[in-house]
Formats: C-alpha cells, structure tokens, sequence
C-alpha cells in the first residue's frame, strides 16, 4: 500500500519524486524512463539555473536526483508501463502495469505528452540535424539563419514569435487557414521578417548533413513543388497526451484527453487524483512550467494526506 504513486519520469514526475522523498510520502513513481520530450534536443539553454544542458544529459540529471532522495520512501518503477487505474474499496486507487499492481491512497498523473511527428521524407533523416520540435529550447541556434515554422495554430504562431527574435526569416507553413488566435496571428505577421502560407502540404525535406531546403505544395490555389531555403525546420503540429490508461476513473478531459486540473493545485475532479505537466490542459509547455505544476501538486497532496490520518 503507498500513500502516492507518481505515473511519469519526465520533468513533472522527477520533481514530484525528489517532494514525495522529502516529505517521506510512500511512494511509488512509475515510468517506462525518465527521458521525457527534451532529450531529441541537443541543448536545453532554458533549464533554470544550468546554461547549457543536452536533452539526454537533462534526463540522467533527473534520474539521479530522484534516485539520491528516493531513500525508504520512494520505489522507482522504471521499465514499467501503467495501463490503468481503478477506483476500489475505502476510496483506493488500484494501478496496473504491464508488470505489477499496485494499491494507493492518491495519484499524481505526470505522463507527458508525445509530439506529433512530421511523416515525410527527410523528417526521420533530419530529426536533430535541423528538424526540431521545440523553438524555446532549439532556437538561439538558429541565429541570423533562414528557418520554416510548420503548423497554424498558437503553437506555431508563438514558435514563430519566439524565433523572430534570433533568425534572418521565419516562414510560417499551414495545412489549413491559421487556427491560431486572431490577435497572435496579427502580432506575428506585423514583423517584417515573417512570412506565412496557407494552403502548404510539406512534402520533403533536403540536405546533406544539415536541412537546406523546404520542398511543399499549395493545395490552394494548386501550386505544385515550391521549395524554399531553409536551415531549420521547427514542427508544431500538435501533441498528443498520454492519458488512455486514466480514462476509466471519470476524468474530466478535454477534446485532446488533456486532463482539466485546477490550476492552483493541480486538482482533478476525481478525489485523490492530481495531474502535472504536459498531459494537463494547462496553457504552456515548458520543462519549468511543468517541474512548477509538479511541486505545487505534492504540496498539496501532502496536505491532503495529513488530512487522512
């Protein structure tokens, strides 16, 4: 019997297991791995307090700082994928893995999310070799150069605005009509450095060592192979959270089956449930943002535990 069970070795979840060690919270912290989004980066230079950091070095970072807490009071689970949680007897939570059971008092879900990845030629080729799907942490490298946004909606359009800050040219390619907010999309295309299509389907992407070109289609009006100059390609086309394996307990989700928290605890509408992190509908998707969330939540989960005693 633990008195938490933490699902997620990312950020959110590392964080939640350093708290849960400290307050010496029984817990259990279940996760396939500790690497999270951030290791297809080369260089994290946002992470607060460290300049520069690898996307893998992040990940072995976190590891050791949860395993040097862990103690008596933190069992780390990894390798092991859960794949559902039940509400049982005396309001418990049974969580099962693709290995073991295990009964708890509350929850904290901190699964993250998975990007959608581009799927045309060159994507796999290129991933990290100029295809990068994070502006906050890629984009001071991509300095004076002349880069392509894909995808319409806010994520897009904020990657955009993010890198007009470094690059030569960002342009912006979209499948459909923008879907970003109408003053974002304003913002964005008043800069004269920003270019923005509608109307694109990528349908390649070219180099040699590094990305150098872009080679798309207008579907409207057809225009058929355009290729434009780039090098870096910067992909928002949506995530994707993990959640499936929490969809049996009554959730509220949204239409993406992100968890709807309280943003000032981190709450769920399930009694004993809390999420953190990317798998929330929380509006920001950073790695600070995510360990912040992740803290308050075992903060008031400690609270809520003294309550039961």
């Amino acid at each position: 019997m633990y008195d938490l069970i933490i699902i997620g070795g990312g950020p959110a979840g590392a964080a939640a297991g350093v708290y849960a060690a400290r307050k010496q919270i029984k817990t259990a912290l279940i996760t396939e791995n500790f690497n999270g989004q951030s290791v297809e980066s080369n260089e994290i230079q946002n992470w607060i307090g460290t300049i520069a950091i690898s996307g893998i070095d992040l990940a072995k970072k976190l590891k050791e700082h949860v395993k040097f807490y862990a103690g008596d009071f933190v069992d780390i689970k990894e390798g092991e994928r859960v794949e559902n949680i039940e509400c049982v007897e005396n309001d418990l939570f049974l969580v099962s893995t693709n290995k073991a059971f295990y009964k708890t008092k509350t929850v904290l879900i901190a699964s993250g999310s998975r990007r959608k990845k581009l799927d045309i030629p060159g994507a796999k080729e290129f991933e990290g070799k100029g295809i990068t799907y994070c502006a906050s942490c890629d984009g001071p490298f991509f300095a004076k150069k002349d880069v392509a946004v894909i995808g319409g909606g806010n994520a897009g359009f904020e990657a955009a605005a993010e890198l007009l800050a470094y690059c030569k040219s960002v342009t912006l390619v979209s499948r459909s009509e923008f879907r970003a907010d109408p003053i974002t999309i304003e913002k964005v295309l008043e800069n004269p450095k920003m270019t923005a299509l509608t109307y694109v389907k990528p349908l390649e992407i070219q180099g040699n060592d590094w990305v150098k070109g872009l080679f798309y289609k207008k579907t409207y009006p057809f225009v058929s192979d355009v290729k434009i100059e780039v090098q870096g390609i910067f992909v928002e086309i949506g995530h994707n959270p993990s959640t499936d394996f929490a969809e049996n307990i009554g959730l509220d989700m949204d239409e993406h089956k992100q968890i709807k928290i309280d943003p000032r605890t981190q709450r769920t509408n399930v009694k004993g449930v809390w999420a953190a992190g990317d798998c929330t509908d929380g509006l920001y998707r950073q790695n600070n943002i995510a360990v912040g969330d992740a803290i308050k939540a075992l903060e008031d989960i400690y609270l809520e535990l003294q309550k039961m005693k």
